[in-house]
């Protein structure tokens, strides 16, 4: 399977095999990031993300399959990310997989971005359906139960800003380079995270969703508070941000596996997936609440957690071995949730 992703600001191509048993084997695997386009903005302009996208896409394409070893002949299926995500570069990516699948006379698979995160972890792990799905980016938060391909159940959603989303917007406020998550871990490594008595929004309420615009808010009226800063103060910041979110998420998760065992029974797992999965301090609260639970995490490597085009291949491989493919006037979607996807085996 050639798995494609332009959704935001990274270009991928990908081949990945599944064989009968569904196990996974990465044969290639490229990534092409657009940091440096961006940095200036202080985050991903769409319309320059797109015009990357098709400079590259291409080059990539071949990268992966000369990498691999593999014609398109020897392809089952041609896999590309159909949304959600930025409309232009969307359109690229499924526009170049629905060309290729023609002239190849090769089956579409239009993968939904967020099933490929959810799926990783199948590739990865071998992981039996059911599981709890931890999916933090920097434009998704969700907690989510994945029964099946193509079956999932929102459990737990943000109501406004992502966490990923929280770390950029903290960097950017202090004066942080770009991507800022990476960054507010580096500086709160250096900081005291007991300094400053930040929110905890949604703390021990019942339903397990998220509400981190507060906290951001929280860190600015500090920040104006004892301005200008030092460099000690950007670490306590960020070390206390940073503490805050991890609090936050330990208790979000708790909430979001005990509604999974109220509707679903046990988990088979709990899955992180998504940037935000790299941040060490987060890993380390999710491996705490799991032992406590005694249930197994299982986290992606972290070049598979960030998008990717293996993901998608993978995705596109799991679907197609539940006989779903797509016709060519499928059509891009900037917005697709993932509880929207019909299931490879219907519900009941």
């Amino acid at each position: 399977m050639l798995g494609i992703e332009t959704t935001c600001d990274e270009t991928a191509a990908a081949i990945v095999e599944r064989d009968t048993d569904r196990r996974g084997r990465i044969l290639s695997n490229i990534v092409l990031s657009q940091t440096d386009e961006h940095a200036a903005f202080g985050g991903v302009v769409p319309e320059i993300a797109a015009r990357a996208h098709v400079e590259v896409l291409d080059l990539l394409i071949a990268q992966a399959m000369a990498e691999a070893q593999c014609s398109f002949d020897a392809l089952d299926g041609i896999a590309a990310a159909a949304g959600p995500g930025l409309i232009g570069g969307v359109i690229v990516g499924l526009t170049t997989a629905k060309a290729l699948a023609l002239v190849h006379r090769t089956p579409l698979i239009a993968v939904n971005h967020l099933e490929a995160h959810a799926l990783t972890a199948r590739l990865t792990d071998g992981v039996d359906f059911p599981y709890c799905l931890f999916l933090a980016s920097g434009g998704h938060t969700q907690i989510v139960a994945v029964r099946g391909v193509g079956d999932y159940a929102l459990l737990g959603n943000t109501m406004d800003d992502a966490v990923g989303e929280a770390f950029d917007k903290t960097a950017k406020l202090l004066g942080l380079g770009y991507p800022g998550g990476p960054e507010v871990e580096r500086r709160a490594a250096l900081g005291n995270p007991q300094r400053f008595a930040l929110p905890r929004p949604m703390q021990h309420r019942r339903e397990p969703d998220f509400s981190l615009s507060g906290l951001k808010t929280a860190v600015r009226l500090e920040a104006e508070r004892i301005a200008p800063l030092s460099d000690q103060d950007v670490a306590d910041l960020c070390a206390s941000f940073q503490q805050a979110i991890v609090d936050t998420v330990y208790d979000r998760l708790r909430a979001g596996l005990r509604r999974f065992r109220e509707r679903y029974g046990a988990p088979n797992a709990l899955v992180a997936a998504g940037g935000v999965a790299a941040n060490q301090s987060i890993r380390q609260t999710l491996q705490r609440l799991t032992d406590e639970q005694d249930i197994a995490l299982i986290v992606p490597p972290p070049a598979l957690c960030t998008d990717n085009g293996a993901m998608i291949a993978w995705a596109g491989a799991e679907r197609l071995a539940c006989g779903l493919t797509d016709p060519l006037d499928v059509a891009p979607r900037a917005r697709w949730p993932l509880e929207a996807i019909v299931p490879a085996i219907p519900r009941g």
